[in-house]
């Protein structure tokens, strides 16, 4: 693969889209887990699978809209699911958690019809729901760079009001701390990433990236900043090493991605266990 890397534009945007992949997923797992909300990445990735539908019935019916890229379609169906997931929780006060599977289920069903009227699946919807190396383009590419720098610089900026309201919500509402605007957008960060990962680990398993780097970390970390510098270097493990494994071995890489970080996990609860002994 280090010599295809040199020769071919297609694997340098996969390999270096896999490393911002690796990096935002589990960074935005971390706070994720830790509100315990990780269903919330499978709701949005089926919503995105909804957009990814939707914009290849577009292409398919308007010969006009041929060229039209499906990660945008993706991303605002996925931060239109964010926001619809905002309001369920401010109508379901006492049962917040509601929002999620709602928004899920109504992603599955509007992707099942979209596909439906399109005749069924075709190869491009295959690799958004798998993942594909050869699928990322140069496009794509600096359509995640500039997701990849909102990401980075918002986590910067409201690192300690997220902190708080992680870990105490209440106490940082009366810290004064707007937790409304800072949820909202952190829960938007989140549907861009989403979305902006599928192309490489595929829909249906973009959200086991944003949760299993963290559950391998939550063995060793002894702070809430080692379980993120932990989860990013497993991410990374898992991007680069299914990359280069679905390469040589000629797999899905969204599917090798994934068990990876599954190998991670075990080897994390056998280690663990075995120093508690």
């Amino acid at each position: 693969m280090i010599s295809g890397l040199l020769q071919y534009e297609f694997l340098q945007n996969a390999f270096i889209t896999g490393i911002i992949i690796g990096v935002l997923a589990p960074l935005l797992g971390v706070f994720i887990v830790v509100r315990r909300m990780s269903m919330i990445a499978d709701a949005l990735s089926h919503v995105a699978l909804a957009g990814i539908a939707f914009s290849l019935l577009l292409q398919k019916s308007f010969v006009s809209l041929v060229g039209l890229n499906p990660l945008y379609m993706g991303m605002a169906f996925s931060v239109g699911g964010s926001l619809f997931i905002e309001k369920l929780r401010t109508i379901y006060k006492h049962y917040q958690e509601l929002a999620i599977p709602i928004i899920l289920s109504g992603g599955i069903g509007l992707s099942v019809i979209f596909i439906s009227v399109a005749d069924g699946f075709n190869a491009d919807l295959y690799s958004y729901l798998f993942g594909s190396v050869s699928a990322v383009s140069r496009s794509d590419l600096y359509v995640i760079i500039g997701v990849g720098i909102a990401v980075i610089v918002t986590l910067i900026l409201l690192y300690k009001e997220l902190f708080l309201l992680s870990f105490d919500e209440e106490h940082a509402k009366a810290s004064g701390i707007p937790s409304k605007v800072i949820h909202f957008i952190f829960i938007v960060l989140v549907a861009l990433v989403i979305a902006a990962s599928m192309r490489v680990v595929g829909i249906l398993l973009v959200s086991s990236l944003m949760t299993l780097p963290v559950a391998a970390s939550l063995r060793f970390a002894q702070g809430f900043k080692q379980m993120i510098g932990y989860s990013v270097v497993f991410g990374e493990i898992s991007v680069v090493g299914g990359l280069f494994l679905s390469y040589e071995l000629d797999l899905a890489p969204g599917g090798t991605i994934v068990m990876l970080a599954v190998l991670i996990l075990v080897l994390a609860i056998i280690i663990d266990k075995w120093r508690n002994r």
